[in-house]
Formats: C-alpha cells, sequence, structure tokens
C-alpha cells in the first residue's frame, strides 16, 4: 500500500471519519464531550469542528496573522473558523489520529503566515515547526496517511526561499522535505517553551538549509494535489517558532 494518502483508500477514509464525527456534532452526539482529537486543556484549537476557536497568545510562539490565503480546488472546510484555526498552538492528538480543528488548502492552495512580535532565528537545530494532521494507521509509520507541502520563508513577505519537497514520497511514508508528515503530538503549550520537537510532533524546517538568517513569514503550498471537497489538500493544524528571535532584532 502507497504510504501516501493520494491512494483512494487512504483519503477516503481520512474523510468518512471527518463527517462521521461532524455528523455527530450536528446531531448533538459531541455536545457533552470533547472531539477525540483534541487538543490538551488550554490549547489553541477548539475541541470540536464547529466551536470558534479563540484568539491566539500574542505572547506565545506561533503565528499570530493570517497575511494572504488562496484556496485551491477542493478546499473549504476549515473557512468559516479563519483566521484563528490556523493561529496560535496546534490541536493534535498523538500518532493514531489526527485533529478536526485544520483548515484544508486544496489542491495546489496557499497560505501565508506572520508572528507578531517574533522573528524566526537561524539558531542550533530546526528553526520552525509546521503542524498538519497526519497519523500512523495501525502505529505504523510506513502507512502514513500525509497530504505533503511545500514549504517557504520570507523577510519581507515578498521574496521566498523555498525548502525542497518530494511531494510523491518514496512509498515508505517519507517525504523530503515536506511539511503535512510527521504527527502533531498532544503537550501543554503554555509550559513548552522553547518549542521542543520531541515533545511537540510535527514537520521541522532549519533556515540555514535555505540560506536565511531570519524569517518574518511563512507560506505554505499544498503538494499533494490530492482530496475531494471540502476537504481537498494540507489540512493545517498552526506554525511554530523553534528559534524565536523578538522581530526587528538583528541576531
Amino acid at each position: 500500500m502507497s504510504s501516501r494518502r493520494s491512494g483512494a483508500r487512504a483519503s477516503a477514509t481520512r474523510v468518512l471519519v471527518g463527517a462521521l464525527w461532524l455528523a455527530l456534532v450536528a446531531c448533538g452526539g459531541g455536545a457533552t464531550e470533547p472531539a477525540p482529537d483534541a487538543g490538551p486543556s488550554g490549547a489553541a484549537g477548539a475541541p470540536d469542528g464547529n466551536r470558534p476557536d479563540p484568539p491566539p497568545d500574542p505572547n506565545l510562539p506561533y503565528a499570530t496573522e493570517v497575511v494572504d490565503f488562496e484556496p485551491g480546488a477542493g478546499a473549504g472546510y476549515g473557512q468559516s473558523k479563519l483566521p484563528n484555526v490556523v493561529l496560535g498552538p496546534p490541536s493534535g492528538s498523538g500518532t493514531d489520529h489526527g485533529s478536526l480543528d485544520v483548515l484544508s488548502l486544496g489542491k495546489g492552495g496557499r497560505i501565508v503566515l506572520g508572528f507578531g512580535q517574533f522573528a524566526i532565528s537561524d539558531g542550533p537545530g530546526p528553526d520552525l515547526v509546521v503542524f498538519e494532521n497526519p497519523f500512523w494507521p495501525g502505529g505504523d509509520a510506513s502507512r502514513v496517511y500525509a497530504e505533503p507541502g511545500e514549504v517557504s520563508v520570507s523577510e519581507d513577505g515578498e521574496t521566498w526561499l523555498t525548502f525542497p519537497c518530494d511531494g510523491a514520497g518514496d512509498g515508505e511514508g517519507h517525504f523530503a522535505g515536506c511539511a503535512g508528515v510527521t504527527p502533531t503530538l498532544v503537550y501543554d503549550p503554555q509550559s513548552t517553551v522553547p518549542l521542543d520537537p520531541a515533545v511537540t510532533g510535527g514537520d521541522v524546517f532549519d533556515l540555514a538549509a535555505v540560506g536565511l538568517v531570519t524569517a518574518n513569514f511563512v507560506q505554505i503550498r499544498d503538494a499533494s494535489e490530492f482530496g475531494s471537497a471540502p476537504t481537498a489538500g494540507f489540512d493545517l493544524d498552526a506554525v511554530g517558532i523553534v528559534n524565536a528571535l523578538a522581530a526587528g532584532v538583528t541576531p
């Protein structure tokens, strides 16, 4: 079985799970308990697909602004909750299922995020983390349900440097250089500062790989070109900074 969710079986399973949960919410089945993929208490994400997300805490090192959004074909899911659905910490729940508190970019869709008082700095190890909602069926990482995304960074929001992304993958659960591959874990965003990818999960990126010292903006573009409306493409949960610097300060 291909590791990529571009396989019809993988996509159909993911859409069915989401549809069943949304149906339960609509019928009142989830009124008293949070969704099974809700984030921990205090996380930015809302516990179900209908409840509004709170505004992001500007003192935490996550995206605080949607600068631009160009949805691709088949987008729609999560748009009613913009902008907060993709701001602040993620709402992940581990390796066995992904969050529904996300924004589907659509096939080839793109989004640009800003970080308010923070900038991303090239420091030791990875500098930023992108959170999507992949998961491992049966705990098998080689069968990851992944919708890859291409990540770019910029100092000024006009000139972009892109991390090479192998959106086709190798059939073994590896999509070199892409976001949307590593599950988002359950963690306390208030105490996990600075971010530790071993604790948070998500896909990491190092500014040194593209020759940039600081970045103020992150762009994510769907590289899967797969899925059906309204959940097609990359499902963005959040973007966080590992090596944060006060915006405007020279490292």
